[in-house]
């Protein structure tokens, strides 16, 4: 019976598929479309779900007008239903959060484990979402979650284990027989899977912040080891395809050709080389930052176990034999009854959001007076707008000094840290680096967010865009700006990372918008640039 070991490991695979059709049969919305066979269903939904994977690994917004608008341009190229703009949106909140969302329910598929002789649910969850702010205004942008991930590669026909060796060892044999165009898609494929590993650690992080417990050894075992391999097996090929690569491209130049005399094969050779080339720096930077989530990801899980462990030395009573029990024997006893009710208030409890008060028909408490008094105040509308601007303008400057001062001071020293400025910076130095608490957090939560921030593709993606003038803090703009300011065009790169030393670094006598002064404690922060 060993070939039953692991049932339910192959159950779920069955079983992300056996719940999307499910969901999807049931459903009578599809005729409203044109759509009744299961074949024309299952395309559509997974064509949906490839696009939603492509913006994932772009990292880029996938809202349901990104959605609708992919499913009209699909229609007007392929299917040729003739939807109009209404239907497409219905469409595709229909598959999106109907379908693959299962209209907000969590959604289980019971497996047999023949080791446990018991059924066990296995949770499946296709997509995921996030709230993002588009032009001020609230949006749902979805996402892949790595079961989505694994359903829609899958589909490949290729082992999860097998598929960043198999795509590098199909990049290196394109590349040394010059099939430069296949050895383009190869690898990236192979960026593909370092970022969906990113992601699943990313996952990983967020269920141990949730509950450690949940989280089992086993699975922190499996994500540990696909790191170390995943690490060992990028970067030293890596770095020799990259010498390759960048070896074929001098080769054009020292032969001084003429790009626009180059034949039409030749041309396209040299551009994959040169998106290959891109493809490779981006593979290392996302080595790197596998690296250091997967130091997170150990910090994390040890200190979140460490956490529950402390909580088991807790002391504990029961309530009923130690307190209620004993009181009914002795009434005298509830003179000292705060020893045991005092510890229930020391916090206030949580403010719990009452759903059924919120769709309640909501009555005015107070009659509002049928003649308002109506009052004119002295107010200079234009005056107001000058002095808010001022004040914006004011508040950016402070912004702008603070990140001078960092990039200044990262470009003398190569390599600076928030500890390295603490320790040898003059006062005056430090108001400018902390102008106030709140300015600062936001400059270190933008840059620990980014990590690493290629300056050449900050540039290309200025020259595509037109942005109009705003007063808000825009790091990208701004880090654009006091490089240009400054002359530091030979910085190519920045790095932000944080430190493992458990120490935090303490800055003291600092302001805060309200202008009370604090100690603010944080995390050590390196920066150094290429």
């Amino acid at each position: 019976m060993d070939f039953l070991k692991n049932f339910p490991k192959r159950m779920q695979s069955v079983g992300r598929y056996a719940i999307l059709m499910n969901n999807s049969f049931q459903k009578t919305t599809w005729k409203q479309y044109g759509i009744e066979s299961i074949d024309e269903q299952m395309n559509l939904i997974f064509t949906v779900l490839l696009f939603v994977m492509e913006e994932s690994l772009k990292e880029e917004n996938c809202t349901i007008d990104d959605i609708a608008a992919f499913l009209s341009e699909i229609d007007d190229r392929y299917f040729k239903y003739n939807y109009s703009y209404e239907d497409v949106m219905i469409l595709a909140d229909f598959i999106i959060n109907v379908i693959l969302g299962n209209s907000g329910n969590t959604m289980y598929f019971r497996s047999y484990d023949y080791e446990k002789k018991d059924y066990i649910e296995i949770n499946i969850n296709y997509i995921g979402n996030r709230i993002i702010y588009l032009d001020n205004m609230r949006r749902t942008s979805y996402y892949l979650t790595e079961e989505g991930y694994n359903m829609v590669l899958s589909t490949m026909e290729l082992e999860n284990n097998l598929k960043l060796t198999v795509h590098e060892m199909l990049f290196k044999l394109h590349l040394e027989k010059a099939d430069y165009g296949r050895a383009v898609n190869d690898i990236k494929n192979v960026f593909d899977q370092l970022r969906i590993q990113t992601q699943k650690i990313q996952e990983a992080m967020q269920r141990i912040r949730q509950n450690a417990l949940s989280y089992t050894v086993e699975e922190y075992r499996q994500i540990m080891e696909e790191n170390i391999t995943t690490m060992e097996q990028t970067r030293k090929k890596f770095h020799l395809h990259k010498e390759f690569v960048e070896k074929k491209v001098a080769e054009f130049e020292e032969k001084e050709i003429d790009v626009h005399a180059l034949e039409k094969k030749e041309k396209e050779e040299l551009e994959n080389l040169k998106m290959i080339e891109s493809y490779l720096n981006r593979s290392l930077d996302e080595h790197q930052k596998i690296l250091n989530e997967h130091f997170d990801l150990k910090s994390l899980y040890d200190k979140e176990l460490e956490h529950y462990s402390n909580m088991t030395m807790v002391q504990r009573f029961h309530f009923r034999g130690e307190l209620y029990n004993r009181v009914l024997e002795d009434s005298s006893l509830l003179e000292n009854i705060e020893v045991f009710l005092k510890p229930l208030f020391l916090k206030r409890p949580e403010k719990i959001f009452h759903l059924g008060k919120a769709l309640e028909f909501q009555k005015r408490i107070r009659k509002i007076k049928e003649e308002e008094e109506t009052r004119e105040l002295g107010f200079d509308e234009e005056e107001y707008g000058k002095e808010q601007e001022m004040m914006a303008k004011k508040r950016l400057k402070q912004y702008e000094d603070s990140l001078t001062f960092l990039i200044k001071s990262m470009k003398e020293k190569k390599k600076i840290s928030l500890a390295f400025l603490k320790d040898y910076s003059s006062e005056e130095e430090k108001e400018k680096l902390i102008p106030t608490a709140e300015i600062f957090r936001e400059i270190m939560i933008e840059l620990l967010t980014v990590q690493v921030i290629d300056i050449e593709a900050l540039k290309k993606e200025q020259e595509e865009y037109l942005l109009e003038k705003s007063y808000q803090f825009q790091l990208n703009e701004m880090l654009l700006s006091i490089l240009e300011k400054e002359r530091f065009h030979d910085i190519k790169k920045i790095y932000i990372f944080r430190t493992e030393q458990e120490e935090k670094i303490s800055f003291s006598h600092v302001k805060n918008e309200l202008g009370e002064y604090r100690n603010i404690r944080c995390s050590n922060v390196e920066l150094w640039w290429e």
